[in-house]
């Protein structure tokens, strides 16, 4: 009543041993991290992409 209520979809993402909060964590770091990477690639193919270009 005075305390806040708690999301029904996080009790409901539960679907087999192991998928519980510690797999939400762990998909959000892999999720982090693949961004990550991708903006370092993408960094790196632009700073080729620009050097290429003033040759």
């Amino acid at each position: 009543m005075f305390g806040s209520k708690r999301h029904r979809e996080d009790r409901r993402y539960y679907l087999l041993p192991g998928m519980g909060r510690s797999n939400k964590r762990h998909r959000r770091r892999v999720h982090l991290a693949a961004i990550l990477f991708g903006v370092f690639i993408a960094a790196i193919f632009g700073c080729l992409l620009y050097f290429l270009d003033r040759l």
